[in-house]
């Protein structure tokens, strides 16, 4: 464990690297939209009433002409603490342009202001909202799918799974990019195949400590599904698409959460993604394109099926 593996240094750090996403918000909202220009984008601000607190999200809609498309969610990654909703605009455009539905991208609140449970909460709560208030915006809360990279993966596998204990809203799909899903192996235990992957052990210690500061929450089962501690049956969960490039520090989990999904048939796929390693989508456009289009299936086809 590094310098940062206290809750205190882990919140002081997280808080310095709030302020420079802040600050470089501007230029990375720039090279965002400069991503796939083909696809501009219909886009306005809402605001998701939580009990947590209010969620600002960014709606994307597909293009006209189609009355009443399925929606689906997504929650962007950050470690837990990073706000950062316009980092997934890219992904946003592809989805609402290529699958034809309306993408509700939810800025929820990060740690260290608001730790475990409170993000996994607001994300469901959220999930529920946009079920529920689909005749209001223009969508079909019916056909309702979520997703999420990184952070936002665990939010979008978090929140299928409390739908699933609470008997709803019905999930068509859960796309899940290089989530993180186990938080009881430290960052520092956690292998790849390569040298020197982009998560490194000190991020982990800011991430985690941040985020979930004690051991047994950080065993839970909305913070680590793919947790040894985790045997719940999962039988009747929302299909799920699991994606885990090569080289991430995060692979071990998604390959555990994929053969955990399999195993009570609601694993639609799992996608490995080669000589690739986590957050390659920012850098790769190439890449990025071939599995942002593979995501565009699955939810278009999930919410086809109802």
């Amino acid at each position: 464990m590094s310098m940062l593996g206290t809750p205190g240094a882990a919140a002081f750090s997280a808080r310095i690297m709030q302020g420079l996403v802040r600050w470089s918000e501007g230029s990375v909202t720039r090279r965002t939209r400069a991503v796939f220009p083909e696809l501009p984008g219909d886009t306005r601000d809402i605001t998701i009433p939580t009990t947590i607190a209010p969620a600002r999200a960014v709606v994307y809609r597909p293009a006209a002409g189609i009355a009443r498309p399925p929606v689906h969610v997504n929650f962007h990654g950050g470690g837990f603490v990073m706000p950062g909703v316009w980092l997934d605009d890219p992904l946003c455009r592809y989805l609402a342009a290529e699958a034809g539905v309306v993408v509700v991208n939810v800025d929820y609140v990060v740690a260290p202001q608001h730790r475990f449970p409170a993000p996994v909460h607001q994300a469901f709560e959220a999930v529920r909202w946009i079920a529920d208030h689909g005749a209001e915006h223009g969508w079909d809360g019916g056909r309702l799918t979520v997703g999420g990279q990184s952070a936002g993966g665990a939010l979008a596998a978090a929140a299928a799974r409390q739908a699933w204990e609470q008997g709803g809203p019905a999930i068509a799909l859960q796309a899940l990019h290089y989530p993180v899903l186990d938080l009881t192996v430290p960052a520092g235990q956690k292998t790849s195949v390569i040298a020197k992957p982009m998560l490194r052990p000190w991020m982990g210690d800011v991430f985690d400590h941040s985020y979930v500061p004690g051991r047994n929450l950080a065993a839970d089962r909305l913070a680590s599904p793919a947790a040894p501690s985790d045997t719940t049956d999962l039988t009747g969960i929302a299909p799920a698409l699991v994606i885990t490039p090569e080289y991430d520090l995060l692979y071990a989990e998604g390959l555990r959460y994929s053969r955990r999904l399999r195993e009570v048939g609601a694993l639609r796929e799992h996608h490995d993604v080669p000589q690739a390693d986590h957050g390659y989508d920012v850098r790769d456009q190439a890449k990025a394109r071939r599995v942002y289009a593979l995501i565009a299936r699955h939810v278009r086809e999930a919410a086809a099926r109802d």
